[in-house]
């Protein structure tokens, strides 16, 4: 039996042209997500063509978890799904939306945060309460996975630094201060650099 095929969240890049193209990091989440989350704007494509078509863009909520002053740091295993991004360091735990969320999409930011909360929900154990913020959106056109995707940018602000994974793909897990990512910045996968590089501007300072 074939397994059943993935049908990833989409919007055409079009539509990302008209509200504002850019590179790297933008603060103004709100500008694009009202639209992005408008039923009729967003639609499922099969992965396999998703992930080959820069006519459009797989959106991708990118959850950073903070405790203080430090944040989650991993590295992808062999099992991860996108092969492209194996060994890679990573502050990001991503998803797809996939298929199945189809139903968050007729309601509202409220909805969309409860469809991420399940997505990391499959990677990692959070035990602890936080906060979930959505800072800014992120889009790298300079390589090949970056320009078939969109990111939204969480911060989960936790209350401890209570995280356990649980999915194969995620090891080495560990809260680290900037600096010790600093040192680490050549070996993690290009979104996390970007975010790195502004990380004090995503967390509000780390307080």
């Amino acid at each position: 039996m074939n397994p059943p095929q993935e049908n990833v969240l989409v919007i055409k890049r079009s539509l990302f042209d008209e509200l504002g193209s850019f590179q790297g990091l933008n603060f103004e989440p709100g500008k694009y997500l009202q639209a992005i989350l408008s039923r009729g704007n967003n639609f499922f494509l099969s992965r396999p063509k998703a992930e080959i078509d820069p006519t459009h863009k797989q959106i991708i909520p990118y959850v950073l978890l903070a405790h203080g002053d430090k944040v989650l740091h991993y590295v992808r295993g062999k099992k991860a799904g996108e092969q492209r991004l194996v060994a890679k360091g990573s502050i990001g735990i991503g998803g797809h939306m996939n298929e199945g969320d189809e139903s968050l999409f007729a309601l509202d930011e409220a909805a969309y945060r409860a469809g991420v909360e399940r997505e990391v929900g499959e990677e990692i154990s959070i035990n602890s309460k936080f906060e979930d913020g959505i800072v800014a959106l992120l889009n790298d056109d300079s390589t090949e996975v970056g320009r078939v995707h969109l990111g939204v940018v969480h911060i989960f602000k936790l209350d401890e630094p209570k995280v356990e994974k649980r999915e194969a793909m995620i090891t080495n897990l560990a809260f680290l201060g900037k600096e010790q990512l600093l040192a680490r910045r050549d070996s993690l996968e290009t979104w996390s650099q970007i975010c790195l590089d502004s990380l004090e501007k995503l967390t509000g300072g780390g307080g």
